[in-house]
């Protein structure tokens, strides 16, 4: 099996799972920096953090996970966007409910959240609908 190959969808899954953790990094350093050190509310952090982590996400599985540089910048872009504001809202809203509902610290709320969206809904939609 050829781990660079497009059609290996083993191979594709771990890179985007590198891809990931690199863009979770952003997410959450933005997230912890801003809300931390700048004094931000912990929800525009985390929407600034989302937002930052998108753009190192969209540039790597574009470039080296999905290996679809070739493919029509504008249609993934599009594509891209939609299922990002998704993703930011269903992050969002489970930060908020978690933290004000479950009063779990906004970090351990991330991180949960950031899993089960990330492993439930990220991979599938980017590889499936996205980068097809």
């Amino acid at each position: 099996m050829d781990v660079y190959s497009d059609s290996s969808n083993f191979a594709s899954f771990i890179r985007y799972n590198i891809v990931a953790g690199l863009a979770t990094a952003t997410d959450f350093l933005i997230l912890v920096l801003f809300t931390e050190l700048f004094k931000f509310w912990y929800l525009c952090s985390a929407v600034t953090g989302a937002v930052s982590g998108g753009v190192v996400s969209f540039i790597f599985e574009r470039n080296w996970a999905f290996n679809k540089r070739h493919g029509n910048i504008y249609k993934q872009t599009l594509k891209y966007s939609a299922v990002w504001i998704g993703s930011i809202l269903l992050n969002t809203i489970g930060l908020y409910l978690q933290v004000e509902y479950l009063h779990l610290h906004y970090i351990l709320s991330k991180i949960i959240v950031a899993v089960l969206i990330g492993v439930g809904f990220n991979f599938f939609t980017h590889r499936y609908f996205i980068f097809n």
